[in-house]
This record gives structure tokens, C-alpha cells and sequence, in this order.
């Protein structure tokens, strides 16, 4: 797996992220299938809702990885909305703090919880501020244990509904990766119901079962390099999905790899100085016509520095002009046909920055499944304490 032996795999405590990573294609098929079936009552229970008022909230919650779920979400899925629909995506850890300037009264709210465990203290508590804010509140559930104070909370209650998670996309490791993936997956398939999502999650999974076959040669490669700043560069959508990679790195690595996100035109704007000779950066590339000019630009910007960094391109398909520019030109989509749009490329995309991190994580000497062993983070978060409001 990802060319590491079991043995190594076990002496390394990678067990849970390896086989977490590697198992998310499968476990996206079993969640289609599962979703299948309670397709039409959560479309029903929507439908409700947005017919039920002129306009509706949407706002998409969670709290580091959890977020960065509604982050990547929000620029694809406002692409195919609904005409009275707005979708946001606020940090439960924003809201908490400063719940008023989040919740608007008089204005009808669907809050969607992303939650592995469901027991964050700052995902429960937004619920409970939406419900005495808003007057109007509903909430989508999507979680990946069953038995989360989340999922328990809402049981009963009309005014919501539960998306479960397959069981395997439970996490065990400290970082999320699955869990991510899943979830990620979900909500698409539920607020995007009316595109062309069957036939596109089945080229996804295609393109994911090849993908984690074959990322561990690419990663192999690029740890050749040996680099202590990471760089995650996309656009739209792909600039949010950049969140999740850099967080993915800066956990795995127990802080000691820099990693910080941005966009492609963005990357300009002062966060450019991180550059040096030790630093990798990583772009993900838009498959819009238009976007990806934007990408291109700051690709052949970064590949005419007069330093040593490296880059790394993924792409749809390969292309000649990336393959010159970049040190490591990755694609893919294996299928004739071409890929939707870039949520279906995000899916596959985070893979690789799932696998960069954990073998960048195994060459430091850490351990993957626990990397923060003086307990500085945890797979849930302690700590916290909510004041009443």
C-alpha cells in the first residue's frame, strides 16, 4: 500500500491513516448506494423547505477539517443552485464566538453540520445558538458516527434530517481523511441532486480506485526532494480544497513541514515571500477554460524563479505546456471522457496531499496514526469551554 510493506506500515504506526486514505474510493461507492435509497425523502424534505420561502440559507458548519468540507463545497454547488438558495460556509468556531454576526433572525436558515464524531464542543453549541437565534431553523446532519451527541440530538425532530456516513469513514487516526472525502461526497450528492451525479461519482471512483494504486510512486518521487515548506496553490473551489491538503501536512508532520494554502492569483499578494530553495508547491488545477489561464500564469511565474523549489502540477490531463514548467506533472482521470467540473477533481486531488503528508510524516520519524503524542491536538478536540448565551 502506497509502497509500503505491512511490516513497515505496523513499525511506523500508519496502520489506521494508510489504509484510511486508501480505502476512500470504495467507501465513496458504498455511500452512493447507501444514499440511493433515502434519496428521495431528503430531496422531499429540501424541496419543502425552499418552496416553503422566497429565499433560504444555507450554511455549511464544521471545525478545521469539518470546515474546509464547506469551504471547497460552497463555489461548485453555487454553480448549480437553486434560484432562491444561497449557500454559505461559516466555521462553527466563528459562529460560537460571535453568533449574531452569523445568524440572522428573520431569515430561514438550513445549518448542515459536518462532524466525524459529532462530539465537538463547538458543533453542538452552534446548533443550539441557530435554534434560539433563527426563527426559521432546520438542520442536515452529516456525520460519520452514529452515535455522535450530533446525530442523537436531532432524533425525532421534524425539522431536520441524518446523513450517515459509512462506518469505515469513521476515522481512527488523528487527521481526517476519509471522513473528509465522505462527507465532502455526501453533501454534493444532496444539494447538487439534479446534475448528472450518478455517472460522474462513478468516474470519480474509478479514477480514485487507479489513483491510490499509483500516487505512492509520485510521492516517492517528490520526497526525493527534501523540503520543509509546502505551498497549496488552486482556484474557486480548488483554492479552498488547498485548505484541507496544507492542514493535512502541518498535522501529519507534527508542525515541523510550513504549509499554508492560497490562491493562484492570490499567491501574489505577499504570501509569495515564503518562497526559498527548500520549499515545495503544489497546484491544483482548475479543468475551466478560463480559470485555468489563471493557473497557468502563476505556474510559469513560479517555474522561471531563479531558485531551487519544486513544483508539482496535478491536472485532469496531462498537457505538454505543464509537463515543461512543473518538475512533476500528475494527472488524474484515466477515462476518455472528461471529468465535470472541478468537485470530482477534488476528490481525487486531496488524495495525493493525504499520502504526501503521511509519507513526509513516516521520513521525519513520526508516527502517523498519533502525530501529536504530548497530546497539543486530538482526534477530538478538548478544551473548550461554552459560556451561555
Amino acid at each position: 500500500m502506497f509502497n509500503l510493506s505491512e511490516e513497515e506500515i505496523k513499525q511506523h504506526d500508519a496502520v489506521h491513516t494508510s489504509s484510511e486514505i486508501y480505502q476512500q474510493p470504495k467507501v465513496w461507492e458504498k455511500l452512493m448506494t447507501e444514499l440511493e435509497g433515502n434519496q428521495a425523502s431528503f430531496q422531499q424534505f429540501l424541496s419543502s423547505i425552499y418552496e416553503k420561502y422566497p429565499h433560504v440559507r444555507v450554511i455549511f458548519s464544521g471545525a478545521g477539517t469539518s470546515a474546509f468540507v464547506g469551504d471547497t463545497l460552497v463555489p461548485e454547488l453555487t454553480k448549480v443552485n437553486e434560484k432562491n438558495v444561497s449557500f454559505e460556509s461559516i466555521a462553527t468556531t466563528n459562529i460560537v464566538s460571535n453568533p449574531t454576526s452569523y445568524f440572522i433572525k428573520d431569515t430561514p436558515t438550513i445549518l448542515v453540520s459536518f462532524a466525524r464524531s459529532g462530539n465537538s464542543p463547538e458543533s453542538v453549541a452552534t446548533v443550539e445558538l441557530g435554534q434560539k437565534i433563527v426563527t426559521d431553523f432546520y438542520q442536515v446532519v452529516i456525520t460519520c458516527n452514529k452515535n455522535g451527541q450530533l446525530a442523537k440530538n436531532v432524533q425525532g425532530d421534524e425539522k431536520s434530517i441524518v446523513l450517515l456516513m459509512p462506518e469505515e469513514s469513521n476515522d481512527q487516526s488523528l487527521a481526517m481523511t476519509s471522513s473528509f472525502s465522505c462527507m465532502f461526497a455526501a453533501a454534493y450528492a444532496l444539494f447538487a441532486a439534479h446534475t448528472n451525479i450518478e455517472t460522474s461519482m462513478k468516474q470519480a471512483i474509478r479514477n480514485g480506485l487507479d489513483f491510490v494504486d499509483v500516487v505512492g510512486n509520485y510521492v516517492d518521487d517528490v520526497l526525493e526532494f527534501d523540503f520543509n515548506r509546502v505551498v497549496y496553490l488552486g482556484s474557486g473551489g480548488l483554492a479552498q480544497l488547498s485548505h484541507e491538503a496544507a492542514l493535512k501536512m502541518l498535522e501529519l508532520s507534527g508542525g515541523q513541514v510550513t504549509a499554508i494554502p492560497e490562491s493562484s492569483l492570490g499567491f501574489r499578494h505577499g504570501p509569495k515571500s515564503i518562497l526559498n530553495d527548500e520549499s515545495l508547491v503544489v497546484l491544483f488545477m482548475s479543468k475551466d477554460a478560463y480559470t485555468k489561464k489563471y493557473d497557468l500564469d502563476i505556474l510559469r511565474e513560479l517555474s522561471a524563479a531563479d531558485n531551487e523549489m519544486k513544483i508539482v502540477a496535478l491536472v485532469e490531463e496531462a498537457c505538454e505546456e505543464v509537463g515543461k514548467l512543473a518538475d512533476w506533472q500528475i494527472s488524474v482521470n484515466i477515462d476518455e471522457k472528461e471529468v465535470e467540473n472541478d468537485f470530482y477533481l477534488s476528490l481525487v486531488y486531496i488524495i495525493f496531499g493525504q499520502v504526501l503528508a503521511m509519507k513526509k510524516s513516516i521520513q521525519l520519524g513520526i508516527t502517523p496514526d498519533n502525530p501529536s503524542p504530548d497530546g497539543a491536538i486530538s482526534r477530538v478536540v478538548k478544551g473548550v469551554t461554552i459560556y451561555d448565551y
